[in-house]
């Protein structure tokens, strides 16, 4: 059933679906007169149409809101700044123009961007920045990054954040990471925490046309301040499998995909306008629920349980039956190696280990008091070294993640029990607590700063007692007072050697705890069609991070790309 209807497709469209899992969102070209047209025929009135896939459609365009729709970041929102985590680049001015801080790191003057109107027509000014911040600032719920400023508009142009003590760490969430919202919509809303913005009035490249539960349209915005993009129309419709993904991407239906498909290379091989990119990123990780102080209940409570299964699993063998090759090594700091070198201080946490260390993870087991039973499962004072492990029905390299792992514990007396569940009960259960371990994945934070990987994930401000919602991202339930100290100190300093210190610190005390285990540095496989559109990302011009699922750089992307010749 069709919800609304905002405007008339135009003479260019984009058709674009969305998955709401991660690995699964694609854009597929279908006709724009006829959505199920799978031909991606030219329709006679000059229409180009491509699509982007999703699982379950839940409208949601709030922007604070962990769950909102893809797009909602980046696509119809925008923050003051753009960070592109595919290359070494400065951040890109957005809405802002520029920005200067105090000498003791506690006000951020920015300005403005002039000539930028809301969707509605109503025109942005710097009050609604300080209106965003000052939003934030006294509903505790939207802070999903920390952020502690204050702000006042100066005029129309500046607008200055003040913070309580030195934040130079803060600059990315603020500038790069933040969805500005309009004072004069946002300012009636009773309760930001869960209104799903229905009407979304943004800054960005589209605005939303058409929504129902089965697919929604987003078209380009004719008074968009960087210029209306080339392409119409965006049209996002559910496709819910690798299968469903691979099919409908060798069938012409899909321009724009990034989903993990099993033997990628030979599925394109005999069709020249298919390509792909690798821009592996993602740390492929065992979340635990870690903290039984915070009401966490299972065997993966004791640290001795988790690094045995760090040892144990065989990382080679996962990445070629779950990750098609393509997936690189990992680090027990949750850094990236290669890219984050620098910042891990110990040589031998650069990387986690290719193969199966048996003999360490029975050690480990051992001392701890885990004994081998007579089913080959280990047990402790009657309790059994069994637990759930869940993922994403659909998440084909995941569940195949699971099926290997159950196989390789088994030799060290752990029994694994893998379960498939939709997306939404997956997330619930991983932000509400109630799960023993759960596949997800770490990684592209508001800049390549350690910080960034670190607060998030292990700071104890960002996670709460079971059976509440740690929107904040610490999922495993860890709390260490070493690693909050070390943190707010990397925090109040803009020197990296100082920053470098604090970081060792927490390391040593992460790789021994392991709350969350690392895998692999998971493939970031995105696949393009250039036979009706082409100005897609490239390892040679990686001008935006090319995974559709990505905050901010799929704007970015959708106002670059434009209809093939």
């Amino acid at each position: 059933m069709k919800i609304r209807t905002r405007r008339p497709a135009r003479r260019q469209a984009l058709v674009a679906t969305t998955a709401i899992a991660a690995l699964t969102l694609t854009l597929a070209a279908c006709s724009a007169d006829d959505p199920d047209d799978p031909s991606g025929a030219d329709t006679g009135d000059g229409t180009t149409s491509i699509s982007v896939s999703f699982g379950e459609i839940v409208e949601n365009w709030n922007p604070f809101s962990p769950t909102a729709l893809q797009p909602t970041r980046g696509v119809i929102f925008e923050s003051l700044y753009w960070y592109n985590l595919a290359d070494e680049a400065d951040p890109t001015p957005m809405l802002a123009t520029g920005y200067e801080w105090n000498s003791d790191g506690t006000e951020l003057t920015i300005t403005t961007r002039e000539g930028v109107q809301w969707s509605d027509g109503e025109p942005f000014t710097a009050a609604d920045v300080a209106f965003t911040f000052n939003l934030i600032s006294r509903t505790p719920e939207l802070n999903t990054s920390g952020n502690s400023a204050t702000a006042e508009a100066i005029d129309d142009t500046t607008v200055v954040l003040t913070f309580p003590e030195t934040s130079f760490m803060q600059e990315p969430s603020v500038l790069g990471n933040q969805g500005i919202v309009p004072e004069h919509i946002w300012s009636g809303i009773d309760d930001p925490t869960t209104n799903i913005n229905s009407d979304p009035v943004g800054t960005g490249p589209f605005v939303v046309s058409d929504f129902s539960t089965e697919t929604f349209v987003l078209t380009s915005n004719d008074d968009y301040w960087n210029g209306t993009p080339a392409i119409d129309e965006v049209r996002y419709v559910p496709l819910d499998s690798a299968d469903a993904n691979s099919a409908a991407l060798i069938a012409g239906q899909i321009d724009w995909m990034s989903s993990f498909l099993p033997g990628l290379e030979q599925l394109i091989a005999d069709n020249e306008d298919i390509g792909f990119v690798n821009t592996p990123a993602l740390t492929a990780s065992i979340f635990t629920c870690s903290s039984a102080e915070l009401g966490c209940e299972g065997p993966q409570t004791d640290p001795a349980v988790r690094q045995a299964i760090y040892w144990a699993i065989d990382r080679t063998q996962l990445n070629t039956l779950a990750g098609g090759g393509f997936a690189g090594a990992a680090s027990p700091t949750l850094l990236i190696p290669g890219r984050d070198d620098a910042w891990i201080t110990d040589p031998d946490n650069v990387s986690a280990p290719d193969g199966p260390d048996v003999e360490e993870a029975n050690s480990v087991l051992d001392a701890a008091g885990w004994e081998m039973g007579s089913d080959g499962v280990r047990t402790r004072d009657g309790e059994r070294l069994s637990m759930t492990i869940q993922t994403v029905s659909g998440w084909s390299d995941f569940i195949s993640l699971n099926d290997a792992m159950t196989q390789q514990l088994a030799t060290v007396g752990i029994e694994l029990v893998p379960t498939q569940v939709a997306w939404n009960e997956w997330n619930d259960s991983q932000t509400q607590g109630t799960f023993q371990l759960s596949l997800d994945s770490i990684g592209l934070g508001a800049s390549s700063n350690p910080y960034f990987t670190y607060i998030g994930k292990y700071h104890s401000v960002n996670t709460v007692p079971v059976g509440q919602a740690a929107t904040s991202g610490n999922f495993a339930r860890y709390s260490n007072p070493v690693v909050d100290e070390a943190l707010e100190t990397a925090a109040a300093t803009a020197d990296e050697t100082v920053q470098a210190e604090q970081y060792a610190i927490v390391q040593e005390e992460i790789v021994r705890d392991l709350p969350y285990i690392p895998i692999y540095v998971n493939s970031m496989l995105t696949e393009f069609n250039t036979s009706r559109v082409t100005g897609w990302p490239t390892n040679e011009d990686p001008y935006a991070m090319p995974a559709t699922w990505k905050a901010w750089d799929a704007g970015i992307v959708l106002q670059r790309i434009v209809p093939a010749e």
